[in-house]
């Protein structure tokens, strides 16, 4: 399956015996048959077994592994390119092998380059290795088909797929040949393997593999040998492994006996946004001269595509290590606001505390931080304003939660002051325009400005990643504050920091209160009934949207897709929910251009001195 910029992949442990070239490729056949990823990755020396030892030396096993790869591309069910592995005799010196195959065709041959020659490994024994054989030769003739042979990069025509081989050892060198194939065009790396294992060696080249796809910036396929193999003097145990951009994406389990296939999904637009946002990997590129050769190949895209896992629908939120993760956060958050409180030695923190949940989660980090510096808490500012449009179960949760916490309360009831603007610029004060909503916010933010310089302090910003992704708040309002604290965290993430804080720092009577301010449906109250998410839609969307516009590069119709496949929305909602967030995330740059300073806490971030510079004057077309 391959479609908007998606792959599917499998890695394949064949059961096989030793030696039996006819017995593997029917076992390899039989898998194909029901295969459902568009490339295939056999294990190294796969049509013959790895563990021939001496027999690699028979002419009758040379010979039948020919005759099978003949029978193979004879009978080969698969629409998927194929790569498997098996012995190949150039001028009387073999030659450790991947074939690429698309049907019956061998589109590539490639020679592996480090052989092992150390403890169980003895390989130089029958293989030579291929580092001069590819300079002088750059195609074989295999089964009447000329073939490419030596380095190669394959590639669609449009160059969206491209991918290149190694095998086993030549990924443990110190510089191996997938680092050169990488930086030379290849998104994937497919790799070949009879890794054996022994006690720690799994945790290794989990760890192997995942650095070849960071520091390759792309992803790494990769099949071993399984079981089945001679244990005469090592034991196999296909663990096979497919990692994407440092991401381990799937894995084996150890020993299993029968043929096991595992597949997983490939995002190259997410590799080729990556390659084009890494300076490093940029400055990498055409500093190696390197002699290889591009195979053309062709792969149908699909009319659709079914992911093999969900995608996660809010991918801020930890799923594992759950307390740990959760513990992180605070401590990024704790220690930003530390460093700044110590550099300017303000006297006190004021905060806007509405009853909602960015002001909730300022509070408690703020208390983190006062109760660090052994500072008391009523030097903490808790700042209620209640306006026209404040409902009683925000203002009591505001209330009751600073009462709680045991931070200095400030009630001041702000309708009279917006009442009084109203006049003073000519507004009917009825009318619930823009103007009628930013009153009330700016006033508030004036307010808590004055505070500041009143009681040497500084105002703590509430506003989440979220909100300034989607422009959901008033320039020179709630934009705007001495430090942001919130900046860096998205409001499914907010939730998930409350829920946790609820859960695991508080009494029963805080934990009440925090939970019900997460139950509260989130609004700013600025005007009659409103609800947030009926005007710019649901955050746990949105945020799903964030991260992949930040991390993945996205566009319109890729997003919008991927809302169908995730929240299984119809094409036309997708599409108007993609466009809606588009629309506002780059009209409303400017109000990110002048945000105070903010920690970044996650790998993206939309402050205009951290991860994204954007102009402000951005023409989106829909």
């Amino acid at each position: 399956m391959y479609h908007n910029g998606f792959i599917k992949v499998a890695s394949v442990t064949p059961k096989l015996k030793v030696g039996n070239p006819k017995y593997n490729v029917l076992e390899m056949l039989n898998i194909l048959k029901d295969i459902k990823s568009s490339i295939t990755v056999f294990p190294e020396l796969s049509v013959s077994s790895y563990t021939c030892n001496d027999l690699f030396y028979q002419d009758s096993l040379l010979n039948s592994v020919k005759e099978e790869i003949a029978y193979f591309l004879e009978h080969n069910p698969s629409d998927s390119v194929v790569v498997l592995g098996a012995p190949l005799e150039i001028d009387g010196v073999l030659y450790n092998c991947a074939f690429v195959i698309e049907k019956n065709k061998i589109l590539g041959i490639v020679p592996k380059f480090y052989l092992p020659n150390t403890h169980e490994f003895y390989e130089k024994r029958w293989f030579q290795s291929g580092f001069e054989i590819v300079n002088k030769i750059k195609e074989v003739t295999y089964l009447n088909q000329t073939v490419p042979f030596g380095h190669l990069v394959f590639k669609t025509e449009d160059e969206t797929l491209s991918f290149g081989v190694e095998i086993c050892e030549d990924m443990w060198a110190p510089i191996s040949p997938g680092n050169i194939l990488a930086i030379n065009g290849a998104k994937m790396i497919l790799n070949l393997s009879a890794s054996n294992e022994v006690l720690g060696k799994r945790e290794i080249r989990r760890r192997s593999i995942l650095e070849h796809s960071r520091r390759n910036e792309g992803a790494y396929v990769y099949s071993s040998a399984g079981v089945n193999e001679s244990t005469s003097e090592t034991v196999f145990s296909g663990h096979n492994v497919i990692a994407q951009n440092g991401e381990l994406l799937v894995e084996t389990e150890n020993f299993n006996q029968e043929s096991e296939v595992i597949y997983s999904d490939i995002d190259l637009n997410k590799i080729d946004y990556e390659r084009r946002m890494n300076a490093s990997y940029r400055d990498t590129l055409n500093r190696y001269s390197f002699d290889f050769i591009n195979v053309k190949i062709k792969i149908n895209e699909s009319e659709d595509y079914e992911f093999e896992k969900k995608l996660d629908s809010t991918p801020f939120i930890p799923k594992s290590n759950v307390l740990h993760d959760f513990e992180k956060v605070a401590a990024l958050q704790e220690n930003a606001l530390l460093k700044r409180m110590k550099h300017i030695k303000s006297d006190s923190i004021i905060i806007g505390i509405s009853g909602g949940l960015d002001s909730t989660l300022a509070l408690l980090i703020a208390i983190r931080v006062y109760d660090n510096l052994g500072i008391d808490r009523k030097n903490i500012k808790g700042v209620t304003m209640p306006g026209l449009h404040t409902s009683s179960r925000t203002y009591n949760n505001a209330i009751k939660m600073m009462k709680l916490l045991n931070v200095d309360i400030l009630d001041i009831n702000i309708n009279q002051h917006i009442k009084e603007h109203f006049k003073l610029i000519g507004h009917d004060g009825v009318t619930e325009d823009i103007t009628y909503e930013n009153t009330q916010a700016r006033i508030r933010t004036m307010v808590l400005m004055n505070l500041a310089n009143k009681h040497n302090g500084i105002v703590l910003g509430t506003g989440d990643l979220s909100e300034l992704a989607l422009g959901w708040c008033t320039y020179a309002g709630d934009q705007i504050s001495m430090y942001g604290i919130n900046a860096g965290i998205p409001k499914t993430l907010v939730r998930f920091m409350i829920h946790n804080y609820a859960l695991h720092k508080f009494d029963e009577d805080v934990k009440e209160v925090l939970l019900n301010v997460i139950d509260t449906p989130i609004s700013p109250e600025l005007t009659s009934n409103q609800k947030t998410e009926d005007t710019i839609g649901k955050y746990e969307i949105n945020d799903f949207i964030i991260h992949r516009v930040l991390r993945y590069g996205d566009d319109t119709f890729r997003v919008a897709f991927l809302l169908e496949k995730v929240f299984g929305m119809n094409k036309v909602e997708s599409i108007k929910y993609s466009k809606n967030f588009f629309r506002r995330f780059y009209s409303q740059q400017f109000k990110r251009q002048s945000l105070p300073d903010s920690p970044k806490i996650l790998n993206i971030s939309v402050g205009p001195r951290s991860d994204l510079r954007l102009p402000s004057d951005i023409d989106f077309s829909e």
